[in-house]
């Protein structure tokens, strides 16, 4: 096959991965910088142009698309998708997954568990979106925010009450969950690809940290899943309609709960906790849902 894998940087892990495995398994690969990407959008004939030259055809896309391009970088995949290319997550199931507020709204629907939640616009109604949640110590998110960042463990009623009136001063939209104090700083981040969990992983804060994110400090290790976690955290990808996914739930008394599903999940981690070869299972699973072309693409200059 002859794939195009969209992201800004070639050296990052998940995509020097993705385009090892994939050229391992004899396909030609091409790194197009999303935002290098530009489009002609005619009834007749849609066309992608790239660095002064058009696109010819891809088999097959791999959307990598960074959080703060989501909207330019899946106006370029629905593009290829009109184009009739392949894609490996459709531009609609990211940009469900990119609204933290809308695909909790979707998992809800579908019966999935999900800490409490809450959402309100106006500062008289804070107490009572307080009190929703089940109280302190809760959550409170910034819609916008990745990777941890924009996260805020409020221990009492009362921090909790400044830092969302400090928020919707500065008229950022939040979001407020309870506090699932009996994962004890731990999620699990299941990689689904089709429909599988391949791999999982729980990641452990940082002594003093709530945000179990390796980004922030957090560590890696290999565990064993539930069959009735294994079950959720496919039907979370389901539900946003991705064929790859990270799935990021929490052992609550309750039973599993989710945090997040993440479109463009980061590999490097989950393949060092696991040894698993993550972007080899994402590249056959995308042989199997792919039909390959006799026609290869020019290559792109640069």
């Amino acid at each position: 096959m002859h794939i195009a894998l969209l992201s800004r940087n070639r050296t990052l892990y998940s995509t020097r991965r993705l385009m090892e495995a994939a050229e391992e398994r004899g396909h030609s690969v091409r790194v197009v910088d999303t935002l290098r990407c530009y489009m002609n959008i005619a009834s007749h004939r849609p066309s992608i142009h790239y660095k002064g030259e058009e696109i010819e055809h891809f088999d097959a896309i791999i959307p990598r698309i960074g959080a703060s391009i989501t909207f330019y970088g899946c106006a370029v995949l629905r593009q290829f998708e009109m184009m009739g290319t392949h894609v490996l997550n459709d531009n609609v199931s990211i940009t469900r997954s990119r609204d933290k507020l809308r695909s909790l709204q979707l998992l809800s629907r579908k019966g999935i568990g999900l800490p409490v939640t809450g959402f309100a616009h106006s500062p008289d109604d804070i107490p009572d979106l307080i009190k929703m949640v089940k109280g302190a110590p809760l959550v409170i998110k910034l819609l916008e925010g990745t990777q941890g960042i924009g996260v805020v463990l409020a221990e009492t009623n009362q921090a909790a009450e400044s830092v969302i009136q400090a928020f919707m001063g500065m008229k950022a939209n939040i979001m407020v969950q309870e506090y699932i104090k009996e994962a004890k700083g731990a999620d699990i981040r299941c990689l689904v690809v089709g429909d599988k969990v391949v791999a999982s992983m729980k990641r452990q804060a940082l002594e003093g940290e709530f945000r179990s994110n390796l980004h922030r400090g957090g560590n890696a290790s290999v565990i064993r899943i539930t069959p009735e976690e294994r079950s959720t955290a496919i039907r979370a990808a389901k539900a946003m309609g991705l064929r790859v996914a990270g799935v990021d739930l929490l052992r609550s008394n309750h039973g599993p709960v989710i945090m997040e599903v993440n479109s463009s999940p980061g590999l490097h981690g989950i393949e060092a906790a696991t040894g698993k070869d993550i972007a080899g299972l994402i590249i056959e699973h995308l042989q199997k849902s792919a039909t390959p072309t006799r026609k290869a693409p020019p290559k792109p200059k640069g």
